[in-house]
């Protein structure tokens, strides 16, 4: 008898603690509304006629569980649903009922996990029975009330599992509503999501075409205006010519001093025409003998900052470079100033910052003969120069990789790079981490293109940074080279000091 207590005590406890494990998994993973609100009612005490098949299957199991109306959960899920309606996004909205769908339909999983320990449990509980009422039938005295009492546990049990079961259908009927009704939520909150895209895609054509339609008003409004302002300016001049004409034919007195001053105008023109072709002639005469000098050479090269000009020989006859003394000047547009450029001697010269709006002129000495070569136009500024340099200005210090050329008038052999600073109050050269110079701006610092030598001349400058210590620079580019002259005289002109080349500074000061 106690073995029997045992074996029905174990049992108890095995299902006791699995429908524990199983309650509590649904109690965890399912919607709460439903879980806390919903009761159902038990069943009739008594055990239920179940009948095992094959393969340990419960036949014709009768199961009658009185369940209670779900109209007030019901009515409570639907007004949250709605309040998170009003208050969340569409989007938002959509996202809440497929979690939602989500969540109902892996409680619809564990619901039939449930289902199946549930039959597990009535096949076991059958078999006990069975075995407890064959047993009771073979004892008698105490251990025959024992196994009587035995059954009516047994037998209780057997009515909680009903009960439970009861339970869980009820369950999973209210989780296949709510799965439906957040099924149906999310498609129509999907529904209201494209209606409320369509409706912003429309809103944002009718903008478009309003834009467009105003853009075509304006611009039919200005050719109008156009056409309008042309109309009547004609129609101005024509009444101005008009009333001209009426005053003119009301003042006869004027017409004829008029056409007396006429007359002597006409007189003195003729006079003035024959002394201009007297000029003319003896002009031609004069300039037989220069336009044969000028014509030996020529000068190449584009008229603009950045390049560079060379004297080129175009006649067979025009005499060597080397045995001619060659000066470059430069002459200012307004009342053609002459100035000489200091140091220029050489066939090839390339205009630095201070060219830029005047003219340029080469003076070949041959044999006594004067050569004058001159530019077409004034010097042309190189593009987008001044922005590079107002965008530098900003800069506290400026550096220019560079490669020393010479020093204090000797060639320099090596290439090496070098760094060029060119800050607020100094200027500074040094290679590496050593400073080979470092001077702040001072009058008697001198600072001006090369004025001389090959086609690398555009991109060399001349610094002489103080008295004994001057040096000849080679820049990566012409860009580069313009940049740090304009801004070094920037920044010397704001300490009151006037930067240029040798023999220069005069000029500057006139």
């Amino acid at each position: 008898m106690i073995f029997f207590s045992c074996l029905i005590l174990s049992c108890f406890r095995a299902m006791t603690r699995i429908s524990r494990t199983f309650g509590d998994t649904m109690q965890k993973e399912a919607v709460p509304a439903v879980s806390a609100d919903v009761i159902f009612a038990s069943t009739s005490s008594r055990f239920p006629s179940y009948r095992i098949g094959s393969n340990n299957q419960i036949i014709d199991a009768k199961e009658n569980p009185k369940v209670l109306s779900m109209k007030e959960v019901v009515a409570r899920e639907t007004a949250l649903l709605l309040e998170q309606q009003q208050r969340l996004s569409v989007r938002d909205l959509a996202s809440k009922f497929e979690k939602g769908l989500a969540a109902a339909a892996k409680l619809s999983e564990e619901a039939k996990l449930r289902e199946a320990a549930s039959l597990e449990k009535h096949v076991l509980l059958k078999k006990l029975r069975d075995a407890l009422e064959s047993l009771k039938g073979r004892v008698a005295g105490r251990n025959k009330d024992d196994v009587v009492e035995a059954i009516a546990m047994v037998e209780a049990l057997a009515v909680q599992l009903t009960q439970r079961e009861g339970e869980l259908i009820q369950e999973k009927a209210e989780v296949k509503k709510l799965a439906n009704f957040l099924k149906q939520a999310s498609q129509d909150a999907k529904k209201l999501v494209d209606e409320e895209r369509a409706f912003a895609r429309a809103e944002i054509e009718n903008a478009r075409a309003a834009v467009q339609r105003v853009e075509e008003a304006l611009q039919e409004h200005e050719k109008m205006s156009r056409a309008t302002g042309k109309q009547d300016l004609e129609e101005l001049m024509k009444e101005v010519q008009e009333a001209r004409r009426i005053i003119m034919l009301h003042q006869p007195s004027k017409v004829m001093d008029m056409e007396h001053e006429l007359r002597a105008l006409r007189i003195q023109l003729a006079e003035k025409s024959k002394r201009s072709l007297l000029l003319q002639k003896e002009l031609a005469r004069s300039k037989v003998v220069e336009d044969n000098l000028s014509n030996l050479y020529e000068l190449d090269g584009a008229e603009t900052l950045g390049s560079y000009l060379r004297i080129k020989p175009c006649s067979d006859i025009a005499p060597e470079l080397s045995k001619c003394s060659i000066q470059w000047y430069r002459v200012s547009s307004e009342g053609g100033k002459k100035e000489l450029i200091s140091g220029a001697c050489k066939s090839v010269y390339a205009p630095e910052p201070f060219d830029v709006g005047r003219s340029l002129q080469a003076e070949i000495i041959y044999d006594g003969q004067l050569i004058k070569l001159t530019t077409t136009g004034a010097i042309d500024p190189a593009a987008g120069l001044g922005n590079y340099v107002e965008a530098l200005v900003r800069k506290h210090d400026v550096e220019f990789n560079v490669v020393v050329t010479q020093m204090n008038g000797v060639d320099q052999p090596s290439e090496s790079i070098h760094v060029l600073h060119v800050g607020k109050m100094r200027m500074k050269l040094r290679k590496g981490k050593t400073a080979i110079a470092k001077e702040y701006y001072s009058s008697a610092m001198q600072l001006c293109g090369v004025r001389g030598g090959g086609n690398a001349a555009a991109q060399a400058l001349f610094w002489l940074a103080k008295k004994g210590f001057s040096v000849v620079l080679a820049f990566e580019s012409d860009r580069d080279r313009n940049a740090a002259i304009m801004l070094a005289r920037r920044f010397a002109f704001d300490c009151n000091i006037m930067l240029a080349g040798p023999d220069d500074r005069t000029s500057l000061e006139t």
